[in-house]
């Protein structure tokens, strides 16, 4: 299975218990917080009506909003992830960023948190959010490398090297294809797993991994994993 399969997402995201039980581990990581390089980023953009899509909770889109006192849209393909952003004070409607309900030029900042990786069709998806900027708009988006916790995965036997259609290894080249300028920033973290039990709760939490959790081990003592994500600040032609 890919991370691009609409059933995969369909399953994944109808409730939020697996994205709840992925997040938590970062709680403790050791390194740069790829969100904070993330917020770093949203905050240098002069955005007066920001797109999130595949806004899953919507807290991102609240912040945006709350702090920095601008119009936010957040759209996503899950009812539920849309029911909980609204429930976060947040403009949710349930969309396909394949096939956006919005006006050309309507946006000056598009964000894709963790999600382009999910899209099919992905350079369709990408040519819809270029309609929706206005001319020198910026996409701000985050990945996962290939080698995302390749530490515990290998311990579970799943490996996602050529299973992630937009990733930190080939998303320079992707978003090139559609934007005048684009730049990366990689962001290393290390996540401790206590025990091989947290090892296989977290495969366990997706759908794409969770053959593995069974296969994992009991371990002599915790292992610790990267967390190798990606920052792109893409901006259209003017």
């Amino acid at each position: 299975m890919s991370l691009d399969s609409p059933e995969v997402v369909a399953r994944e995201y109808a409730t939020e218990r697996g994205l709840e039980s992925r997040r938590s581990i970062y709680a403790e990581a050791d390194g740069p917080d790829p969100k904070g390089v993330l917020w770093q980023e949203i905050s240098r953009v002069p955005a007066r009506r920001v797109l999130e899509v595949g806004a899953g909770p919507g807290e991102l889109s609240a912040r945006i909003a709350g702090e920095l006192g601008v119009t936010v849209v957040a759209v996503d393909l899950s009812d539920r992830m849309v029911e909980l952003a609204r429930g976060n004070g947040v403009d949710a409607r349930v969309g396909d960023v394949r096939a956006l309900e919005l006006e050309d030029q309507s946006f000056d900042l598009v964000v894709a948190a963790w999600m382009l990786y999910h899209v099919p069709d992905l350079d369709r998806g990408l040519r819809e959010i270029v309609r929706v900027l206005r001319p020198g708009g910026r996409l701000i988006a985050v990945t996962n490398s290939e080698r995302h916790l390749d530490e515990i995965r290998v311990l579970g036997g799943v490996g996602m090297k050529g299973r992630v259609s937009f990733s930190r290894e080939n998303g320079l080249p992707i978003l090139r294809r559609h934007f005048a300028a684009v730049e990366q920033r990689d962001v290393d973290q290390w996540v401790t797993f206590p025990d091989a039990a947290a090892v296989r709760r977290y495969l366990e939490s997706t759908i794409v991994l969770k053959e593995g959790a069974t296969r994992v081990p009991e371990l002599d003592g915790p292992v610790r994993a990267g967390a190798r994500t990606a920052v792109f600040v893409a901006e259209k032609a003017a």
